[in-house]
Parts: C-alpha cells; sequence; structure tokens
C-alpha cells in the first residue's frame, strides 16, 4: 500500500476470511457423508451449492465433502492427489516430499494412487464467525484468538466413524479427525487466549442487568416509601405502578423503538 501511494491505519484493514489445512496420506480413506456431524440448520445433501453439503464423486468412489457455509464456517475434506493432477500443481509435490524426506519416509509417486493418495482436512471460517461471534478484526486480533476460533469450529463440527448406535451424537470421531484436531490445537496454540468474546459479552450483559435490577428495586422502594407504603402492600404496589410506567412510556414523545435503539447503542451489548 506504501508503494502504491495510498495512505491507510489500523482500522482499516479487515480479516474476512481464514482457513485451516492439513494434508493426510491416507490411500484407504474415502469421505461418507454419514460420518458428518454438523449444526443443527445446516444442510446435508448431495447437491452441490455453496451453503450446502457437497459430495463430489467420480465414477463409484466419492472425491469430496462439504458442508457449511463460506461466510460463516465450512468444513471441506477433497481428494488433493487429483487437485494437483489435474491444476498441475506440481508445486505441492515438491512441499510433501520435502516434508516426507526430512522425516526419514520416501517420496511420494503420483502415478501410483495406492501410495500417493492425499486427502485434504480444510476448516474455513468466514466474517460471520471472525467478526460477528469472535470479535477478531485486524491481524492483531487473528493472532491473539484464532486458535480459539478453529478449536471451537472443530467442536461444533466433526468427522466420525460410524457405528450401530442410532444416535450418531455418539458416534466416536474418526482417526484422521482426531489428528486434524490434534495439530489445529498443537499448531495454534499461541494463538488462543482461552476465552472466547461471546463469553466475555454474555458476562457483561448479565453483570449490567443485575446492576439494573437492583437499582429498579431500589427505586421502587423509595418511591413506595414516599407514598406511604407498607411492607405488606408493597408487591401490590408493584403491580399497580407498573401499569402507571407503561401509561408513561405510551404518552412519551419520543418513540420506544427509538429509545431502545438507542440504549442499546450507549451499552454496546450484542
Amino acid at each position: 500500500m506504501t508503494a502504491f501511494g495510498i495512505p491507510y491505519v489500523e482500522t482499516q484493514l479487515r480479516v474476512a476470511r481464514a482457513d485451516f489445512a492439513v494434508n493426510f496420506r491416507a490411500p484407504w480413506f474415502e469421505p461418507d457423508r454419514e460420518a458428518l456431524i454438523v449444526p443443527p440448520g445446516t444442510k446435508a445433501t448431495e447437491y452441490t451449492g455453496v451453503d450446502e453439503t457437497a459430495t463430489v464423486s467420480s465414477g463409484g468412489r466419492v472425491r469430496g465433502l462439504r458442508a457449511g457455509a463460506i461466510a460463516n464456517r465450512q468444513i471441506a475434506i477433497y481428494d488433493k492427489r487429483a487437485e494437483v493432477i489435474q491444476s498441475n500443481k506440481l508445486g505441492w509435490l515438491t512441499i510433501w516430499n520435502a516434508a516426507r524426506m526430512s522425516s526419514g519416509h520416501p517420496a511420494i509417486d503420483l502415478s501410483d494412487r495406492n501410495t500417493s493418495q492425499v486427502w485434504r482436512f480444510e476448516m474455513r471460517l468466514g466474517s460471520k464467525q471472525l467478526r460477528n461471534k469472535f470479535e477478531l478484526r485486524n491481524w492483531d486480533d487473528i493472532r491473539n484468538s484464532i486458535g480459539d476460533a478453529f478449536t471451537n469450529a472443530t467442536r461444533r463440527i466433526r468427522y466420525c466413524e460410524p457405528t450401530l448406535d442410532s444416535n450418531r451424537a455418539r458416534w466416536p470421531p474418526h482417526s484422521l479427525w482426531r489428528l486434524f484436531k490434534a495439530i489445529i490445537a498443537n499448531d495454534l496454540m499461541v494463538n488462543c487466549c482461552g476465552v472466547l468474546p461471546s463469553d466475555v459479552i454474555q458476562a457483561n450483559r448479565a453483570a449490567k442487568m443485575r446492576e439494573l435490577d437492583a437499582q429498579l428495586c431500589g427505586l421502587f422502594v423509595t418511591r413506595a416509601a414516599i407514598s406511604d407504603v407498607q411492607a405488606d402492600d408493597f408487591e401490590e404496589f408493584m403491580d399497580q405502578h407498573v401499569a402507571a410506567l407503561m401509561r408513561l412510556s405510551d404518552e412519551h414523545a419520543t418513540d420506544l423503538n427509538e429509545r431502545l435503539t438507542k440504549a442499546k447503542a450507549r451499552y454496546h451489548l450484542k
């Protein structure tokens, strides 16, 4: 931006999407849509759509799964080897072989699918997750808490090992999914703060409501005392006075919706 002569400040930066992917050499694996456990409301069909689960197959072999919306939270499990070959992205072969050779394993030969099959598990977080739920707006936010966001995502979506149990929620996580979660937890450990912004917002909201309730109670007691209300009559006084307050609100010069909007903006409680 400096080279183009375009000035900017940190507050103008906006992170709109973050992805975390792990490539597994697993010739024995084939995605199963039934094994993908997603939150209620997430569609799971074989129709290829942006916000739905997509089953991509070649002949009788499933090539990939996708669940969720890219603007929110999305998991993609697909045949990375096929993509590398079809798109001629041989740079990935160089990366994979460098990693394998450094750990004492032989290089991958893409001509042999039985030994070179690579599946990618990729979690994608869009703006609804980053900005709306986790309050991640700039690079400092990402460095501080992106690990919390991805860890939360792997709890909301799971790829499981199907069993005879009719309750899919009790299915155990697949071995590759356990490894996927472990890699996220390890690689993003320094990018976790352990507290979700939504938890902080909820705690602040509850504290403010308790504070206002205490103030309201004190005001009612004071109002009753001025009106010479006795303790035995206090409950009846409150019931009657609520009706009077409603009439006072109806007679207010400013519309109630406008007053509520201003009050929400003043406290910034989501």
